[in-house]
């Protein structure tokens, strides 16, 4: 398998300084490339690739040697990668019909990673067994940076990027070849249905409460950017108010997601089989405009159950639910979600009229009474194992 680890950097001051140059020299080579791109076919309708690109890093860092020459000639090539990537998506974006999306110009905001595709090519992941919370990793240009590290790296390392996160740096490994863990085999199956009141209802009847960290956070943010809102642009104080903000927006991001792995981890180690609903979350969430007929109705409702989905997390939730399963070696089930909160579990009954509110079922046809998201959970279940019987004959 592939996996991930994330470690919180400890550089020095120094260090500092020199990881904000590495970052910002990246930044003005991949928006110099893309002006390269944009001047070539605009004067000259030549199309500007990858190849020609790369060619052409040797002159540069020969003519900047204390700018772009002082780091890997690998992660440049890295960051050209990233910006060709950026033009496929363009175009493919184009053949499918849909909105194209322009690659953009990054601005000091919009550029917070660089990556090094192979360890011991400008960089060197050095592990030390013997000293499990203290380990350095060497960047070409900036030295050896101590690495908090505060679980194992399993497998062979295969990429390694350095991000920005307000004012922390952070180091991600990609890693190849990383061993499963499967737990023993529990024979329990559940179905869950995502929802806001709680984060996951399972067919067992349990609820998994939804924290709530972004409504938590809202009155420390609301004062943050107020008073960001009253500075200066460009000065000092005013960088130092975004900061205060981004900030409390990743205390939130690391809730949410800390929380999301203990609820994942605890299903894991419960179920074999785990079914779920396949959301479509950015179709849930699109902005309520209204309609040229009534324009702005129920605007501000859509508003709020956008924001509530969005602090639930249902997407980081469902993404580290399907990692912990796979590498524990459990079955997860994505099923359609179409009616499962209409259709009555003990007869099959589908009517909007159900559903009497948020929490309470009873249908119409038989009569059955249940918990509307447990009667869901329940039918999500079925469907799935549904799906898994109807594979196994095939």
């Amino acid at each position: 398998m592939r996996r991930s680890y994330k470690f919180l950097l400890r550089p020095t001051r120094r260090q500092q300084i020199a990881l904000a140059a590495c970052l910002e020299d990246h930044r003005e080579l991949y928006n110099a490339a893309l002006e390269h791109r944009r001047t070539a076919y605009r004067k000259a309708g030549v199309s500007v690739r990858y190849g020609d690109q790369s060619g052409e890093l040797k002159h540069i860092r020969s003519d900047d040697p204390d700018g772009q020459g002082r780091w890997s000639f690998s992660s440049q090539q890295a960051t050209l990668r990233r910006l060709d990537k950026a033009f496929a998506a363009f175009f493919a974006r184009v053949k499918a019909g849909r909105t194209p999306g322009f690659p953009r110009f990054k601005g000091r905001g919009w550029f917070d990673t660089v990556e090094w595709p192979k360890d011991g090519d400008g960089c060197r992941w050095d592990s030390q067994p013997e000293h499990p919370t203290a380990t350095y990793m060497r960047l070409q240009g900036i030295g050896h940076v101590r690495v908090h590290r505060h679980r194992p790296v399993l497998g062979r390392v295969k990429t390694i990027s350095v991000k920005r996160e307000g004012t922390r740096w952070y180091v991600i490994l990609s890693c190849d070849e990383v061993p499963a863990r499967p737990l023993p085999e529990t024979g329990a199956v559940i179905g869950l249905d995502m929802g806001v009141a709680s984060l996951v209802t399972t067919s067992d009847g349990e609820h998994l409460a939804n924290p709530r960290h972004l409504a938590g956070s809202a009155g420390r943010l609301a004062v943050a950017q107020q008073a960001l809102a009253r500075k200066k642009r460009g000065s000092k104080r005013r960088r130092k108010a975004v900061a205060r903000v981004a900030a409390l927006h990743s205390k939130v991001r690391r809730q949410r997601l800390d929380g999301a792995h203990k609820a994942a981890l605890t299903l894991v180690a419960a179920y074999d089989v785990i079914v779920h609903e396949d959301l479509r979350i950015a179709n849930m969430t699109r902005s309520a405009s209204g309609t040229l007929e009534a324009y702005g109705r129920n605007v501000a409702q859509k508003s709020g159950l956008n924001r509530s989905i969005l602090d639930a997390g249902w997407g980081v939730f469902l993404t580290v639910l399907a990692h912990k399963a796979e590498s524990a070696g459990r079955e997860l089930i994505a099923v359609n979600p179409a009616n499962t909160s209409r259709t009555c579990s003990r007869c099959g009954h589908v009517a909007k009229e159900n559903r009497l509110t948020q929490a309470e079922f009873r249908c119409q046809a038989c009569g059955h009474e249940a918990h509307a998201d447990v009667n869901a959970a329940v039918n999500i279940l079925r469907a799935g194992l549904a799906l898994r019987d109807a594979a196994e004959a095939a």
